[in-house]
């Protein structure tokens, strides 16, 4: 893990330093600074209407009584497509271009849920059936098992109306 972060961390500049000397040298440092600038900008108002959408999708959610998970996971690929956007850089302005557009979401979204069911075990109920992931519970009793101790009964302590 530590190794892919240093091959990004070295590579990803090296590869925006290669496309903006080739960029510039095409259309102009004046035109390819306008061009970060305006990327920026647009990032900026991009990530907000999709992150509206997003925080309507969870409030809709929410109201219906779901887990909001997949408007989450959008609110944050937004998030991130935000912050790529508002970077100066050709590569992550198309990084985070990419992830506004809702079917690069989706694909990266199904991923993501899969790779999280894999490391987590949901215990929830659907009308009282377990569902197919997590411990299995017994619906059908309905004694709550609970471990306490008695630290005074009510002969222990004196009774204020009684002289």
């Amino acid at each position: 893990m530590l190794f892919r972060l240093f091959v990004l961390f070295v590579t990803f500049p090296l590869i925006e330093l290669m496309l903006l000397l080739m960029i510039g040298q095409r259309i102009g440092m004046g035109a390819t600074l306008a061009v970060i600038l305006l990327t920026g900008i647009l990032g900026v108002f991009l990530a907000r209407t999709q992150g509206l959408k997003a925080l309507a999708r969870y409030q809709e959610a929410i109201q219906q009584g779901k887990i909001p998970h997949e408007a989450i996971i959008d609110s944050l690929l937004i998030l991130v497509a935000g912050v790529l956007l508002v970077i100066p850089s050709f590569l992550a302005d198309g990084l985070g271009v990419l992830l506004l557009l809702p079917p690069v979401r989706a694909l990266i979204r199904g991923y993501l849920k899969q790779s999280i069911q894999e490391k987590i075990t949901v215990a929830q109920h659907d009308l009282g059936r377990p569902t197919k992931r997590g411990p299995q519970v017994d619906t059908a009793s309905p004694v709550i098992t609970v471990e306490a101790e008695v630290v005074e009964t009510s002969t222990d302590r004196p009774h204020r109306d009684r002289p």
